[in-house]
Order: C-alpha cells, then structure tokens, then sequence
C-alpha cells in the first residue's frame, strides 16, 4: 500500500501544478485593461454591414427588435469592453443573411438609456473581437 501512495503522491502534485498553470494562463489570455479596451479599432456606422446599419438605427429608435434576446444584458465576460457594472451593456443581434439561426453578428451597446447609448461595438465574430462604431468620419 505504500508503495502505491508514493506513486500517487507526485502524480497528484503535478496534476495540481498544471491545473493551477492553466488557469495562470487562461487569466492572462482573457486579462485586458480599460485602456487596451477603449482604444479598440473603430468602424463609421456607414461601413457596417447593410444590417448592421439596420439593427443600429433600430436601437436609436428603440425597437422593436425581430430577436427575443435583443436589448438583453450583456455580461462583458470576454472582458474585451471598457469594464462597467452588470447591467451597463446590451446585445443586439445583427441578421445574418442565409443562417438559420441569429448568426455571429452583434452590436453591443453600452450606457443608462438604451436609446441614446454612450458606445455601441460591432463584433462579427461572436464576441471574439469588437470594433467601436462611430457616427461621424
């Protein structure tokens, strides 16, 4: 019996060890400050996509939405925006042509009155990146 708890001792060090390295990676992977945040590219309301424009001017006017899940909360957990309290964002679904389900297109918008938000970020990629729109050139 002893012979096979040594052996399992170290198996069990290493595997704590690489569990604890993995997640020391995985934070700074996801680890973004503000700065790096705020400074994300930018891209004219008139350079996104025709239903980027559409579901845009749909969130200045307030709706309504075709998406059910339009206007929800949006977590931030890619921590890829400015970070701000739970509540501050909302995820609108840009249509995709041709899928058959909401796509990976969305506008993100951020502030106290969903129709006058303070920035909204376009992200054709599921969250994996976000460009600041911006209404003037």
């Amino acid at each position: 019996m002893k012979v096979a708890r040594s052996i399992a001792s170290p198996q069990r060090w290493f595997l704590v060890f690489l569990g604890l390295l993995l997640s020391i990676c995985t934070i700074l992977v996801q680890a973004r400050s503000a700065a790096d945040a705020q400074t994300a590219p930018v891209v004219r309301v008139s350079d996104l996509p025709p239903e980027g424009q559409e579901t845009y001017q749909l969130i200045r006017k307030g709706g309504p939405f075709p998406y059910e899940k339009d206007g929800t909360v949006f977590g931030n957990r890619e921590r890829l925006l400015p970070q701000e309290s739970r509540g501050f964002y909302r995820e609108y679904t840009v249509r995709t042509p041709e899928a058959k389900n909401r796509g990976a297109r969305r506008i993100v918008c951020g502030g106290q009155v969903p129709r006058n938000p303070q920035a909204c970020y376009y992200t054709q990629d599921h969250y994996a990146s976000f460009r600041l729109i911006v209404d003037k050139p």
